[in-house]
C-alpha cells in the first residue's frame, strides 16, 4: 500500500512551517507534496529591509526544495479544489493542467494586498507583498525624487515629494518609518532637495497607531514618527481617489503621486470556490485548524477564520506570528490524524511585538514589558533572526555592512553642476 498523501496549498510562513513540521513528524511514513507558484518561500518581515537597501533580495527567499529536503515541491497555481473527489487542480510553469489526490489537504493560501481598483491612478497605488512590490516600490521613491528635483513646477515638485501611507497597522508603520529614513538618504544625493522638505502621511483610520498592540508601542511609535517629521493622522481614511492625489476624510486633498496602501490582506480568491462555510472571507475552523464536516481538511494563516481560545466569540486576526504558530500545529495535527502524536487546540499566549521604527528605533514588549530605542532594535532583530528558515549569516553579514556604511545600496542622482531643473525641462521641450 501507498503511504498516505497529504497535499498543502500554499508555502507562506503557514505553509512552509506545516510542511516542515508535519514531514519531521511523520519521517517518511507520509507523501508530503506542497503546491507553491514559485521554488522559494518569502520571509515578509524582512521585507522591508530589501526595500530599504539593508538586505539582498536573496536573503529573504528560502528555497524549498533544500530547506525541506523530505517534501515534494510542485511548482504550480492552485486554480480548483474539488472537495467532494479529494483532487487538488492546479496549472504548472508551462500552464499546464495538472492533478493531485489527497488523503488530508491544507489549505494555506494566504492572503493579497488589499489595493483598491482605481484605475485613475493603478500607476501610483502599491502594495506591499512581496519583492517586486517592495523593490518597485523603491525604485518609484527614487524615481519621484529625481523627477522632483528637475522639475520648475512648484506643484507638481510637491506632488512628487509627498508620500501617503493609508493604515497604520505592523506593515504600515514599519513601511512610513523605513521610507521616511529612505527618502531622507535618497535627498542628500541631490544638490536641489537637500534643501526641499519631503512629506510623508501616515493615516489610520483607528484611534491610534498599530491598534492591535499595546498602547505603549503605538505611543512610541508615534512619538518617534512625529519626531522625524511624519504627518501622523489618527481617525482618518481616504475618501476620494483621483489621478492627482486623494482626499482623506479629514477633507484635505492631499497631492501625491504616491499612495500605498497596507490596509492589510484579504483572502486569497481561491477561497470563494471551495463551498466551505467563511467567516469574515475566511474559512471557518474550529479549534484544531481542522474544517467542521470535512475531517480530512485543514486550513491555517490568513486563509482561517481562528476561534481565538482567549477571547471567546472572536477570530485570531491575519498576522505572521499567527501564521507560523498555526502552521506548526496544523502540520502536527495532520500528523496526529495519520497516527503520529496526538492533536491539540489552538491557544497562543500574548508573546509581545516588536515593531521596526528605521534607524536605531524600535518599540519592543517582549513578555509584555514595553520598552524601545537600541535595546528594542536589537531585541527586534535578534526576534527575527531566530524566527527566519534560512540564510541567517547571511542576513547579519548584511546587517552589519550596513551598520559601517550606511547607504552603500542607495544610489546617489548628480546631475550635471551647469545644469538647472529650468534647463533640464527647456531640454525635454
Amino acid at each position: 500500500m501507498s503511504p498516505p498523501r497529504v497535499v498543502i496549498v500554499g508555502a507562506g510562513l503557514a505553509g512552509y512551517h506545516a510542511a516542515s513540521a508535519l514531514s519531521r513528524r511523520m519521517r517518511g511514513r507520509a507523501e508530503v507534496v506542497l503546491v507553491n507558484p514559485t521554488g522559494f518561500t518569502l520571509y515578509l518581515p524582512l521585507l522591508l529591509d530589501v526595500a530599504a537597501g539593508k538586505l539582498d533580495p536573496s536573503r529573504v527567499t528560502v528555497p524549498l526544495a533544500r530547506a525541506l529536503p523530505d517534501v515534494r515541491v510542485v511548482l504550480g497555481t492552485v486554480d480548483r479544489i474539488d472537495t467532494g473527489s479529494r483532487r487538488v487542480h492546479y496549472v504548472d510553469a508551462d500552464q499546464a493542467a495538472g492533478l493531485l489526490a489527497y488523503d488530508r489537504l491544507i489549505v494555506t493560501v494566504g492572503g493579497v494586498t488589499k489595493v483598491r481598483p482605481v484605475s485613475a491612478v493603478s500607476a501610483h497605488s502599491f502594495g506591499f507583498h512581496d519583492i517586486a512590490e517592495a523593490l518597485h516600490l523603491r525604485d518609484h521613491i527614487e524615481r519621484q525624487l529625481y523627477l522632483a528635483a528637475t522639475s520648475d513646477n512648484p506643484t507638481e515638485r510637491a506632488a512628487r515629494r509627498t508620500f501617503v501611507v493609508l493604515g497604520a497597522g505592523h506593515t504600515g508603520t514599519e513601511l512610513a518609518a523605513a521610507g521616511q529614513l529612505m527618502s531622507r538618504e535618497i535627498a542628500r544625493g541631490h544638490p536641489w532637495l537637500r534643501e526641499q522638505p519631503i512629506r510623508w502621511i501616515l493615516a489610520e483610520p483607528a484611534e491610534r497607531l498599530l491598534p492591535d498592540m499595546h498602547p505603549r508601542l503605538s505611543e512610541t511609535a508615534t512619538r518617534v514618527l512625529r519626531r522625524r517629521g511624519v504627518d501622523v493622522r489618527t481617525r482618518t481614511s481616504v475618501g476620494q481617489v483621483t489621478s492627482g492625489g486623494l482626499r482623506l476624510s479629514d477633507g484635505e486633498f492631499v497631492p501625491t503621486r504616491t499612495i500605498v496602501w497596507s490596509f492589510g490582506v484579504r483572502p486569497d480568491p481561491l477561497i470563494n470556490g471551495l463551498r466551505l462555510a467563511v467567516e469574515q472571507g475566511r474559512i471557518r475552523v474550529d479549534e484544531y485548524l481542522s474544517v467542521p464536516g470535512h475531517p480530512e481538511i485543514y486550513v491555517c494563516g490568513d486563509a482561517a477564520a481562528v476561534p481565538d481560545l482567549t477571547r471567546p466569540g472572536k477570530i485570531t486576526p491575519m498576522s505572521g506570528r499567527h501564521a507560523v504558530r498555526q502552521g506548526r500545529l496544523a502540520g502536527r495535527n495532520v500528523a496526529a490524524s495519520l497516527g503520529s502524536g496526538r492533536r491539540e487546540p489552538y491557544r497562543h499566549g500574548n508573546r509581545g511585538a516588536t515593531v521596526d521604527l528605521g534607524g536605531w528605533q524600535a518599540a519592543a514588549d517582549p513578555l509584555g514589558i514595553p520598552f524601545s530605542g537600541i535595546a528594542a532594535k536589537a531585541a527586534t532583530r535578534a526576534c527575527r533572526l531566530f524566527t527566519v528558515p534560512a540564510n541567517r549569516m547571511a542576513i547579519v553579514n548584511d546587517w552589519l555592512a550596513d551598520a559601517l556604511l550606511p547607504g552603500r545600496r542607495t544610489p546617489r542622482h548628480r546631475a550635471p553642476v551647469s545644469m538647472t531643473p529650468l534647463n533640464l525641462t527647456q531640454e525635454k521641450r
